[in-house]
């Protein structure tokens, strides 16, 4: 029966190769539940409430992109979403974690409609290329320094705003963890963030900087600090309608990125190169947004550490099945999770950041009116302390450059109104205080 409805035999693989990449998948995503937890927990979301949450959304929606889709992707709360919600979207008192949760869920609500539609490709495609690689590296730019903030290894300063901080026990710790993070992906093993965080948390555990958890398990799974907490009539306010659009375009492009990837390296592509599902599962993707929100986690998306599990050899739903289900059993262990401190995570912000750069390849910088915008989005995300920030001046530059040197016509229609709306967004948006976020 399993054989049958995914189809193993018509994609040439077997449950055993399925159920090993669906491990490996897990191995080398699994980082993001501590790693989750603790960004939003900054943000003033319960900590182990969100442990929680985040094993069961990315377990929920990973089965349902499996036996819905057929497709060897998992899914979970994004890497760089989260920190936008963290870092850049919560401003207490003004803007709340509730709040946010509001935004999250409009902005998949509208991917989900612009999915239906048809429209939702149509968006990516009116950006350049240039401008969508340089999103992705200036956010690889922005968690790579909110990694190293909580590491300690950046810390404030009154007149330069920050500097290097003193070595102290806990930043040696999570050096370690860092340089072991490095040398494991430099050597293909999988899992390696995670085992980093291990280790750097036993470092912490041994040398007396952390105390040992309480219980290993525990079937006490309350979800109910978080779950149906969001505040949706707050989210649409006038002021946040910029944030709700900046983080459909991130999931966008994310989303579209990721799989497009996977699904060619899946083999998931007809005789014309077109990916075959693409629309149902962009739905699924915006519909995990929603659910996420619901239940109390930032955006999810589709996981590029799906390939990890693809090149072992995955090639159906079986193997996000797979996923899902070690997400599952990682729920009881959420004591042990609970006590990774940030310095122990934060190495693998640095990495995932690291992962995040190669796209700068994909900026053509012979080209100065492409390259200044994406430079502009790669220096704003990352100093002016807001993704949203960044990308809004980033279209706005493209537009104006494009305008001044009379090459309108390369501007499409849809582009236009992005850069109508992130004018509003600068106009209404007040600039986060640099650094106090993190700390």
């Amino acid at each position: 029966m399993v054989r049958e409805y995914f189809d193993l035999d018509g994609r040439q693989t077997n449950v055993k190769t399925e159920i090993v990449a669906g491990l490996t998948t897990f191995l080398t995503m699994a980082y993001i539940i501590a790693v989750n937890s603790n960004i939003l927990s900054d943000a003033g979301m319960d900590k182990e409430a969100v442990i929680i949450v985040t094993c069961l959304v990315s377990a929920i929606m990973t089965a349902i992109t499996g036996l819905v889709a057929n497709a060897p992707i998992a899914m979970a709360p994004g890497m760089g979403l989260n920190a936008f919600l963290a870092y850049s979207l919560v401003k207490p008192p003004e803007i709340t974690w509730q709040m946010a949760l509001g935004v999250v869920f409009i902005s998949g609500l509208l991917g989900l409609v612009l999915t239906v539609l048809g429209l939702r490709k149509r968006l990516v495609e009116a950006i350049p290329v240039s401008l969508v690689a340089a999103i992705s590296v200036g956010i690889g730019l922005f968690i790579t320094f909110i990694g190293l903030v909580k590491m300690e290894i950046v810390i404030n300063h009154p007149k330069t705003l920050v500097q290097g901080g003193p070595l102290t026990p806990t930043v040696g710790v999570g050096l370690a963890g860092l340089l072991l993070m490095a040398f494991l992906a430099v050597k293909r093993v999988k899992g390696a963030l995670l085992i980093g965080i291990v280790f750097s948390t036993a470092l912490a555990v041994i040398f007396g900087h952390l105390d040992r958890p309480s219980q290993i398990l525990s079937f006490n799974l309350d979800i109910s600090r978080v779950a149906f907490q969001l505040d949706l009539r707050g989210a649409v306010s006038l002021s946040l309608f910029g944030s709700i659009f900046t983080l459909m375009f991130m999931d966008m492009f994310d989303s579209i990125g990721t799989l497009v990837a996977c699904c060619h390296e899946a083999k998931m592509v007809d005789t014309d190169g077109k990916i075959k599902g693409l629309d149902r599962l962009l739905a699924i993707d915006a519909g995990a947004s929603m659910l996420g929100a619901a239940l109390g986690t930032s955006t999810i998306t589709s996981y590029i550490e799906s390939t990890a599990g693809i090149e072992e050899g995955g090639r159906t739903g079986l193997t996000s099945l797979v996923t899902a289900l070690c997400f599952l059993v990682a729920l009881p262990f959420v004591p042990v999770i609970k006590i990774v401190p940030d310095y122990a995570s934060a190495p693998a912000l640095v990495m995932v950041g690291l992962f995040m750069m190669k796209e700068v390849k994909r900026i053509d910088f012979s080209a100065l009116e492409e390259a200044l915008p994406a430079f502009i989005i790669m220096v704003m995300i990352a100093l002016s302390y807001s993704i949203s920030r960044g990308l809004a001046f980033g279209f706005i530059s493209f537009v104006l450059i494009k305008l001044a040197t009379g090459k309108v016509r390369d501007i499409k229609p849809t582009m236009w109104l992005i850069a109508l709306l992130s004018v509003m967004f600068v106009m209404l948006d007040r600039p986060p205080v640099v650094l106090e976020a993190v700390k």
